[in-house]
């Protein structure tokens, strides 16, 4: 595998547009056309053990939560950058900057044996109970069982555009290419993604001001409403086997959705979500995200 991201000019990489953002010195501005944008030129970079650690932690911090406190993220980004030619990682500043996003993937089988694996099998098993469509995982991932199962973690900064993540996905296709003409493990019978959504409950900062003149049902949480931070999941879904949002085991505090909530009314209440997708069917589904993404930019 000679063929390594940092030998590549990043401004080559297709699916890859220079987003532009709004200028925060200008965000105060009653009018959209007062506002500047700046250009900002991301680059993918091959995982750094020397430099990546820290940065990886922190994501992996923000993708599970408050159930991160549950595992070892340290021996977690320890295994990410063990296998350093394969995934990515989006920096703004040069390679030894913090990533602002990163994707990868870790063969379930393989690493059976590794602790942090052990605790992330274990967690995902018990939070794939709730739904019927996952009912092939925990044969799937049975320590007798032969599959090769992927489980991809990725994550980014909130404020990082979604058209950073089709170059991400078409690079980690391109390695396992790549890794399967070394005989290396992934070959992949399913890929597992570990993501976040989100649903909105009522602010509990206003009740002061405005006391509700009646107590009102709360919603069943099947019927509210579920938002994505990851619009690619959207289409990852019509690609997959099955997929589940779960609750996180640690209990947030009250008044967590409110401390969650920005420029809007309602607070945010996070939740857990998973999607198992054949290996079959992955390759399209990564063609699905970007073409999806390129219409929505």
């Amino acid at each position: 595998m000679v063929k390594r991201k940092q030998n590549r000019d990043p401004e080559d990489l297709e699916d890859a547009p220079v987003p532009k953002f709004k200028d925060i010195e200008d965000s105060s501005s009653d009018s959209d056309d007062d506002m500047d944008m700046i250009d900002v030129d991301f680059e993918w970079f091959d995982p750094q053990p020397e430099v990546d650690f820290h940065g990886i932690k922190t994501l992996l911090r923000q993708l599970l939560d408050v159930d991160a406190q549950l595992f070892n993220l340290s021996a977690l980004a320890d295994l990410i950058l063990s296998q350093p030619l394969l995934g990515s990682t989006v920096k703004v500043d040069g390679n030894e900057s913090d990533p602002y996003a990163f994707l990868t993937v870790l063969n379930l089988h393989t690493h059976r044996d590794n602790q942090i694996i052990k605790d992330l099998t274990q967690y995902l098993l018990s939070k794939s109970t709730i739904s019927t469509s996952l009912s092939a995982l925990p044969n799937l991932l049975s320590p007798t069982s032969t599959a090769q199962v992927g489980l991809i973690l990725t994550e980014r900064f909130i404020n990082m555009p979604a058209e950073i993540v089709p170059p991400m996905y078409n690079m980690l296709l391109e390695e396992i290419a790549w890794a399967l003409e070394e005989k290396e493990p992934y070959e992949f019978s399913h890929y597992l993604i570990l993501s976040k959504t989100y649903t909105e409950v009522a602010s509990r900062l206003d009740e002061g001001e405005n006391p509700p003149q009646k107590k009102k049902k709360k919603k069943d949480a099947q019927q509210l409403e579920t938002f994505y931070f990851h619009p690619e999941d959207e289409v990852l879904h019509k690609h997959s086997v099955g997929s589940t949002n779960f609750d996180y085991t640690r209990q947030e505090d009250e008044g967590a959705s409110d401390a969650k909530r920005a420029f809007q009314e309602m607070g945010v209440r996070p939740q857990g979500h998973m999607i198992l997708i054949e290996g079959g069917k992955f390759e399209g589904a990564v063609k699905a995200i970007s073409e999806y993404l390129a219409q929505s930019s």
